[in-house]
C-alpha cells in the first residue's frame, strides 16, 4: 500500500502507485491521463519492481495525493510524466530521476564534445606556426601549455581539462545526492561522485603515457608527434585526430570510472 512500483519498458521505466486494494493509480501510457486500473492490468505479465525511498509520506498520504490527481490530462514527457507523479506522491517533490539524467547526460555529452571540436581550434591558432601540420600542432599545444608553465605535454593536459571538467559535473548532477534516497543509494553516489574525479585524472595521465609510448619512445619533441600520429591512426586520421583522442580521454575516463564505481558499489551492498 502507497509503493512506488515500476517496470522496465526498455530504455525507460514506466511508474505508478499501488493502492494496496488490487488497484494501481498511474499516468497511463496510451490515454496520458491519471487513472486508477487493476493491478492485473498495470503488471500484464512484466516483472515489477518496487522503488525504494530513504524519506517518504506514510501510505495514507501517498495514496490521498495520487486519488487527488485523478483525471488529469496534463502529461508531458519531460516536465509531468509518470515518474513525476509518483515521486510527488511519495515525498511531495514534483521530480523525475530519468529526465535529469537525461538532460545532464546529452547536454555534458553535447557540450564537452563541443569543447573538444574547440580545443582543436585552440592547437591550430594559438602556436607560431598556425594551422594543423605537425609542425602547427606542436606549436600550439607548446604555446598553451606554457600558459601553465611547462610544455607540450602540459599542454595535452590542459585541453583535456575542459571537456573532463564538464563531464564531471554532468556525472555530479546524475549522482547528486538527495535525502529521500536509500542510504545504500546515497552511498554509491557518493562513491561515484568521488571515483568520477579520480577517472578524470587517471583519464589525463593515460592520454600522455599513450603518446609517449605509441610511437617514437618519450615524450621528445619528436615522441610526441610520432605518438599522436600512431593514437590518431587508430581512427584512421593523423595527429589531429591524435589530438582529439587525448583532449576527449579525461572526460571519457570521468564517466566510465565514476559511474562504474557507483554500480560495483550499489552491487556489492545488495
Amino acid at each position: 500500500m502507497g509503493d512506488d512500483v515500476y517496470y522496465d519498458c526498455g530504455g525507460y521505466n514506466h511508474h505508478g502507485i499501488d493502492c494496496g486494494d488490487g488497484t494501481v493509480i498511474e499516468y497511463t501510457k496510451s490515454q496520458k491521463k491519471i487513472s486508477r486500473v487493476s493491478r492485473d492490468f498495470f503488471v500484464s505479465g512484466r516483472t515489477v519492481f518496487v522503488r525504494e525511498y530513504g524519506n517518504c509520506d506514510s501510505p495514507h498520504v501517498v495514496i490521498q495525493r495520487a486519488e487527488s490527481r485523478l483525471g488529469e490530462n496534463a502529461y508531458d514527457l519531460f516536465d509531468n510524466n509518470c515518474e513525476h507523479f509518483a515521486t510527488w506522491c511519495k515525498t511531495g517533490i514534483h521530480a523525475s530521476e530519468q529526465v535529469k539524467n537525461a538532460g545532464a547526460t546529452t547536454g555534458g555529452a553535447s557540450v564537452s564534445g563541443a569543447a573538444v571540436a574547440g580545443s582543436i581550434g585552440v592547437v591550430s591558432a594559438a602556436g607560431a606556426a598556425a594551422g594543423l601540420s605537425g609542425a602547427g600542432i606542436m606549436s600550439g599545444l607548446a604555446t598553451v601549455g606554457g600558459v601553465l608553465g611547462g610544455g607540450a605535454v602540459a599542454g595535452i593536459g590542459a585541453l583535456g581539462m575542459a571537456p573532463a571538467a564538464i563531464t564531471t559535473l554532468a556525472m555530479n548532477r546524475v549522482l547528486e545526492d538527495d535525502e529521500n534516497l536509500t542510504s545504500e543509494e546515497r552511498e554509491a553516489r557518493a562513491v561515484g561522485r568521488t571515483m568520477t574525479t579520480v577517472g578524470a585524472a587517471a583519464g589525463t595521465a593515460g592520454a600522455v603515457g599513450a603518446v609517449a609510448t605509441a610511437g617514437v619512445a618519450g615524450l621528445s619533441a619528436v615522441g610526441i608527434t610520432s605518438g599522436l600520429a600512431a593514437v590518431g591512426a587508430t581512427l584512421g586520421g593523423g595527429m589531429a585526430a591524435g589530438v582529439a583522442i587525448t583532449v576527449a580521454a579525461p572526460a571519457v575516463a570521468a564517466a566510465a570510472v565514476g559511474y562504474g564505481a557507483y554500480c560495483f558499489w550499489k552491487w556489492t551492498s545488495e
